[in-house]
């Protein structure tokens, strides 16, 4: 991680643990939103008004948080609006880097060869890790905003003026009811799956994987008969946040986080409710599961050797 602007260790996947073993997510640091006018956001401050090239997302393919946001610059058609860079799927030393693996960018925007460049170049004296997404602003290179449930909220509404967009993934009408089941999905499935591999407890683990399970059940309950989405016939923020975890599910969480009671392909209204969403337009754009084998199985405290699994076929 970077203290005070230093990177001081090799990259390690273990953010922070409690005393049974949980593992701890960090906190995202910056904070800040576009808006419409350029008015302030719920946090952070003014001065990021919508504009067309002014904004750029550094995204992995590997990262289900990242790819949410990927999914969102599809679904708001605001792949003309925001560019990308993808990082290397394969995790080094220094965590992320630029360029060295096919599909791969390199840094042609600042010329960093890390991600960590990147966090120091907006504050020299940064303390934490270096994660993506990271919503940059080309214009006065800093770092909007590098929460992925604060970048797509805010994709959602604060282009439309420009790109003419009526699609709502927020709906007022289902606010409360999207926030309750991503509260839940996001605590047992979307996190429960990272406590179960990052484990450093049998009981930390066990009561992980009882979290993950309890809520496919539930979910594969929920998609039974005619329900095409979450909430409904069309598709929404919590949808966004179900799909990006259960599309990396049987290549990386059964194996490799030992999730490993079933295949997600064992469960049909689940595995039909991610081939529709996988044909929606865009979205196989996002999704590359060649980065998210070689990513996740380049984690050395979880696969030493290094060796990518050949299979499932998915």
């Amino acid at each position: 991680m970077l203290v005070n602007g230093v990177w001081t260790e090799n990259w390690q996947p273990v953010q922070a643990k409690d005393k049974d073993g949980r593992f701890i997510r960090q906190t995202s640091s910056f904070r800040n939103w576009i808006t419409k006018d350029g008015q302030p956001g719920p946090t952070g401050t003014g001065g990021f008004k919508a504009e067309k090239d002014r904004y750029h997302l550094y995204v992995a393919y590997i990262c289900p948080w990242a790819s949410r946001t990927l999914m969102v610059r599809e679904l708001k058609r605001l792949t003309n609006y925001i560019t990308i860079s993808v990082v290397n799927p394969v995790l080094t030393d220094q965590s992320w880097q630029f360029g060295g693996h096919p599909g791969s960018d390199l840094d042609t925007l600042n010329g960093h060869q890390y991600l960590h460049e990147l966090y120091t170049a907006a504050d020299s004296t940064f303390t934490g890790r270096a994660t993506v997404p990271v919503l940059w602003d080309k214009v006065n290179k800093v770092v909007v905003n590098n929460e992925s449930a604060d970048i797509i909220r805010m994709l959602n509404t604060a282009f439309d003026d420009l790109t003419g967009s009526t699609l709502d993934l927020y709906p007022d009408e289902f606010a409360t009811d999207i926030d309750a089941l991503n509260k839940r999905v996001y605590e047992n499935l979307n996190n429960g799956v990272y406590q179960a591999g990052f484990a450093s407890s049998q009981l930390a683990y066990e009561e992980a994987y009882h979290k993950v399970f309890n809520m496919l059940d539930e979910l594969e309950n929920r998609l039974e008969g005619d329900h095409k989405f979450l909430l409904g016939d069309t598709i929404s923020e919590s949808d966004i946040r179900l799909f990006v975890t259960l599309v990396r599910f049987d290549v990386a969480y059964h194996g490799l986080f030992k999730c490993n009671r079933n295949t997600l392909a064992s469960m049909p209204n689940l595995t039909r409710y991610v081939k529709r969403i996988l044909s929606i337009k865009g979205i196989e754009r996002t999704v590359n599961l060649d980065h998210i084998k070689h990513g996740y199985y380049s984690i050395k405290a979880l696969n030493p050797t290094g060796i990518v699994p050949v299979g499932p076929e998915v």
